[in-house]
């Protein structure tokens, strides 16, 4: 789908200082590092930005910091992760997205609420497109019911679409479901943009009609996901790029949680500083991130 916020994006890491305050100066050189390494956007506060821990005063202070990116990319786009259980604040945050002239929003449904219908998500969901998003906003849905426990499913999507047509611009696929995205892909691929949430599965996604990815490792190996873009966009072999993605992601996916691996890998190789993870999350030991680093530098990665 050729779509204006179409392309990769890393949900981004949340830098934090050792008392697990937010390190708002490493903001913008942090989405700087991003931008230079291929990414079209990001994704604040997300899954691998820890999200949930974070107050909605916090996370509007972030994404003020955040806007400088545009300054040095002026094309950058900015996603803020606005779902939590309280309708309330879900509605207050997005809003604020939006007053802050950020890009689009990416919201998870209400996940301590896990017995829910489609009917009940329709409602709360309507509730607050038609309260925080104006009529030009980007609205996307997050689909990762194994955090969650709550799953976005294809009916409750289309019931999105056909009741805001202008609002309601997607949605974010981390199930890691080949056989989903590919359902999701051929039934709106004209006409809502889908993002991939799983590396491996990107170039197939893209085949089935997404039309992007937001991805945790995009931190560190978004110039393999931008090479399996840009071929598909314009042409071109992506083979090597996509055999690297495939044999990454179950290396990360051995050390989780995905922040505080990610965090020190982007210190060890990148020179950034050890951003601390915020409790209940442990930073990974000396030793995990030994043992990662060996996996990805014996597979040939770094």
């Amino acid at each position: 789908m050729n779509y204006p916020l179409s392309g990769v994006y890393a949900a981004a890491i949340t830098p934090l200082y050792p008392d697990y305050s937010i390190d708002l100066s490493a903001v913008p050189y942090l989405l700087d590092f991003l931008a230079r390494r291929g990414c079209h956007g990001a994704l604040l506060f997300g899954t691998t930005g820890e999200g949930p821990s974070f107050a909605p005063e916090e996370r509007i202070e972030l994404c003020k910091a955040a806007l400088e990116i545009r300054q040095a990319h002026p094309n950058f786009k900015l996603l803020l992760g606005t779902g939590t259980p309280s309708l309330e604040e879900t509605v207050a945050l997005t809003r604020a997205a939006f007053d802050l002239g950020l890009d689009g929003v990416v919201t998870l449904p209400p996940y301590y609420f896990r017995k829910v219908n489609d009917d009940g998500l329709f409602a709360w969901f309507g509730e607050v497109i038609r309260r925080a998003a104006p009529k030009d906003g980007c609205f996307f849905a997050y689909h990762i019911p194994s955090v969650s426990g709550v799953a976005v499913s294809p009916d409750l999507v289309a019931r999105l679409k056909d009741a805001f047509p202008t609002q309601f611009a997607g949605l974010k696929d981390s199930s890691a479901d080949a056989e989903y995205g590919r359902l999701l892909g051929e039934r709106f691929g004209n006409d809502l943009l889908i993002f991939c949430g799983t590396d491996p599965l990107f170039q197939n996604a893209l085949k089935s009609g997404a039309g992007g990815c937001i991805t945790a490792p995009a931190n560190l190996f978004s110039p393999e996901l931008r090479q399996v873009w840009d071929a598909h966009v314009n042409g071109g072999d992506a083979t090597k790029a996509q055999q690297r993605l495939e044999t990454m992601r179950p290396i990360m996916d051995r050390y989780a949680p995905a922040s505080a691996i990610i965090k020190a890998l982007m210190s060890r190789l990148h020179q950034m500083p050890h951003f601390a993870v915020r409790p209940p999350l442990l930073p990974a030991s000396r030793e995990i991130e030994d043992k990662a680093c060996a996996e990805l530098e014996a597979a040939g990665l770094i």
